[in-house]
């Protein structure tokens, strides 16, 4: 998933040096959501071992 928040940032920039504002926009908008979600399932994968009983 951070590959795909790193494509659309390159995408935005790219966009943004050849004059595109709207897809600029849409496209980094894309991969600041993409970002934060991956964040978000990392802090999860890092705390849900932690909290889950041990299975006997």
């Amino acid at each position: 998933m951070l590959g795909w928040s790193l494509t659309f940032v390159v995408l935005a920039i790219i966009a943004a040096l050849l004059g595109f504002g709207g897809i600029a926009g849409a496209a980094a908008s894309i991969a600041k959501i993409l970002f934060f979600v991956f964040v978000a399932l990392l802090v999860l994968s890092l705390i849900l071992p932690r909290v889950r009983p041990p299975r006997i």
